[in-house]
């Protein structure tokens, strides 16, 4: 395989509602695609940064720079997606974009030998079961009314963003609302040590999982928290490799993964990140980052794989999108289907994707 070009689009797609978390309120997800032109086939891949440097020091613009200044530029010899991340790796950081790029070599690859991405990371299911992440809303009645509706669209797990001044009172409502659902709660590194006492009052509520309470490089506070907390703690931000998820485990730091594939530079070492994990009976599952249906397509062949033991945030297009820029993914008993197409198995539907775009650049390899 021998890459040719490479577009940069940029594109605008409004939410269906705000989602808002303990670091700010999303309300259009501003994402960047790229388009991988190869001698054999094309590939797509999606950058899950933000438009603001918030979640991580990444955010769009700055991805879409150093994509077109730099990371592109350094695949020219690349003739397989298992070689894109040695060539990258002299770049520091940016591995949301370092994952984007991988994702559409990796995509043009599989579709030029006719294999889906799921075979191809060594899945073995053909339908994943989806949760769905409910952000901070205004009042405990609107977020009860929010989460009735997604039980009663099917979602199999529920997760509630939950902040300082955010979190008993919330989650008693929900579990004393809903009773024994399958519920979590996310921080998004709100917290601080000294809020061990307060957090250990989540204790009561039977939760699956605390995720990420803590900065992310504090995996000593992570271990000292796990070693006072009955409700079992997850790591997100802290894993950015196997690395890293190798050092959490041993430490102590957490009993559950989550793995977002563009946090940790790609789908690739995402499976290591699995198989770390898997080796050590911690169970993982996939977070989510707003993606479109590219980015929904490939974390539900990465969700289908053995270690994916809880449901990820691998919603349905509609929990985002009014209209997505692929055919849509749609709910089936709370479970979508992992496709099966070569690559990705879908593709964007131009006229869709002309509509949210808001600039295009392309690349000659």
């Amino acid at each position: 395989m021998k890459i040719t070009a490479v577009e940069v689009r940029t594109v605008r797609m409004p939410l269906v509602t705000p989602f808002r978390t303990s670091f700010g309120t999303e309300t259009v997800r501003e994402a960047v695609l790229l388009r991988a032109v190869t001698d054999e086939a094309e590939g797509w891949g999606e950058c899950g940064a933000g438009t603001a440097p918030l979640y991580s020091s990444e955010y769009t613009h700055a991805a879409a720079d150093v994509l077109t200044r730099h990371l592109i530029p350094a695949v020219k010899h690349v003739r397989s997606a298992h070689h894109v991340a040695p060539a990258l790796a002299e770049f520091k950081g940016h591995r949301t974009a370092k994952a984007a790029l991988e994702m559409a070599i990796l995509d043009a690859d599989l579709r030029a030998h006719g294999q889906p991405l799921s075979h191809a990371l060594g899945a073995t299911r053909t339908e994943v079961p989806c949760g769905v992440s409910v952000g901070i809303t205004n009042t405990v009645q609107e977020l009860l009314d929010t989460v009735g509706g997604y039980l009663e669209a099917g979602y199999k797990r529920i997760k509630l963003k939950i902040e300082p001044g955010w979190d008993i009172e919330p989650v008693r409502a929900v579990r004393e609302r809903f009773g024994d659902i399958p519920l979590q709660v996310d921080a998004n590194a709100a917290y601080s040590p000294h809020h061990a006492g307060h957090l250990a009052g989540l204790d009561a509520f039977d939760l699956l999982l605390l995720e990420q309470p803590l900065a992310d490089d504090d995996l000593p506070g992570h271990a000292e928290l796990a070693r006072r907390l009955r409700t079992p703690i997850c790591l997100d931000e802290s894993i950015v490799d196997a690395r890293a998820a190798a050092a959490a485990i041993t430490m102590k730091a957490c009993q559950i993964v989550n793995i977002k594939p563009g946090r940790v530079g790609g789908y690739l070492e995402a499976r290591r990140i699995h198989d770390v994990c898997a080796a050590h009976g911690v169970p993982v599952w996939c977070g989510g980052m707003l993606e479109t249906g590219l980015g929904r397509a490939a974390n539900v062949a990465l969700a289908a794989l053995p270690g994916f033991l809880l449901p990820g945030d691998t919603s349905a297009s509609d929990r985002y999108f009014r209209t997505d820029i692929t055919p849509p993914f749609e709910l089936a008993d709370g479970h979508l289907t992992v496709p099966t197409g070569p690559g990705l198995g879908v593709c964007p539907v131009p006229e869709l994707l002309d509509e949210v775009t808001v600039s295009t650049t392309w690349v000659t390899v």
